[in-house]
């Protein structure tokens, strides 16, 4: 009885390793490759799947879901013969898993190698500067040339991307002082027209105070002036309406003298010819009297140059 046993034991044992084989469960965005006796029969997409057991195998699995894989710098000569370090990412996908199982050995190998040597003959054909401020079409030009090579493969190439591109560490120190320097210039620059505009404003502003300042004396000086003017005419007209006598206007004219003689620009002066003949009488009622005695000295008797009206006479000019 023992042999019977042990033979159901093995037979069980068979039929549930059989059974494992039988039943293949394949997560969602994943592929299986089943091969029969070693050739290629059918890929097995996500879910159930049955093959035939110790008869069907799988070769591989494949993830179908984005991919990235960072490459390490890779050290690339310009144009001008300089040197610089471009690490690189590169994002694809699998969209044939049979192509990328037998049409390759190792697309993740044969991407990196691809990138590489693509991006030494971009990069060989470009200097320093527009390496370093072309991003977007080094990127455009990766992806175009491993979107095409990697056709064949199975595999689509979303994405291209320039992680870094580091220049020699002689580059990078004469790029910052040429940095400093473009920096400094500016800096320079902004302060001299700062300094010029602020000049330009205060000397606006100083011709503005010095015309406000003019006309406002020139305003001040004519309201003095047309003060005066009304003051006097209003002293004449009061004389005038009380009908004074020619000793009272002779003694007011010699009052106003000195307020008619003040300024520069008084040179002549337009005196009524009644003055004249009140200054005769009060010279004759005061003896010898001289009228202009109260100008301060060296100022002599107005001639008369006309008849009744006006008479004009000329004062020098006050130094």
């Amino acid at each position: 009885m023992q042999p019977i046993i042990i033979v159901l034991i093995i037979l069980v044992v068979l039929v549930f390793i059989a059974l494992i084989k039988t039943i293949q469960v394949i997560p969602q965005a994943s592929a299986a490759i089943v091969e029969r006796f070693g050739r290629y029969t059918r890929t097995l997409n996500a879910g159930l799947n049955i093959v035939v057991p110790f008869i069907d195998s799988i070769r591989n699995r494949i993830d179908l879901r984005e991919q990235v894989v960072p490459f390490p710098p890779q050290p690339v000569i310009t144009q001008d013969n300089l040197v610089v370090n471009i690490d690189t990412v590169i994002y694809y996908q699998v969209t044939d898993a049979r192509a990328a199982t037998y049409e390759v050995a190792s697309y993740i190998q044969a991407i990196e190698q691809l990138t590489v040597t693509t991006l030494r003959n971009i990069i060989g054909g470009m200097d320093l500067e527009r390496t370093l401020t072309s991003r977007e079409e080094i990127n455009a030009a990766l992806r175009g040339v491993l979107d095409e090579a990697t056709g064949k493969w199975g595999i689509r190439v979303n994405r291209v991307e320039l992680k870094a591109i580091e220049p020699p560490t002689s580059i990078q120190d004469s790029m910052e002082k040429q940095m400093r320097a473009d920096r400094d210039k500016r800096a320079a620059i902004l302060t001299a027209e700062g300094i010029r505009q602020s000049q330009i404003l205060t000397a606006e502003g100083e011709k503005q105070s010095a015309i406000l300042r003019a006309e406002g004396e020139a305003k001040a000086a004519a309201l003095r002036a047309e003060g005066e003017a009304q003051a006097i005419r209003t002293v004449f007209e009061s004389i005038h309406a009380g009908d004074a006598d020619q000793k009272l206007l002779a003694y007011q004219y010699l009052q106003m003298l000195p307020k008619i003689a003040e300024g520069d620009a008084n040179k002549l002066w337009i005196v009524p010819s009644e003055i004249g003949d009140a200054l005769k009488g009060l010279s004759g009622a005061m003896g010898n009297f001289n009228p202009m005695a109260g100008m301060g000295g060296g100022g002599s008797v107005p001639k008369q140059t006309g008849g009744s009206g006006t008479e004009r006479r000329e004062q020098p000019p006050i130094d």
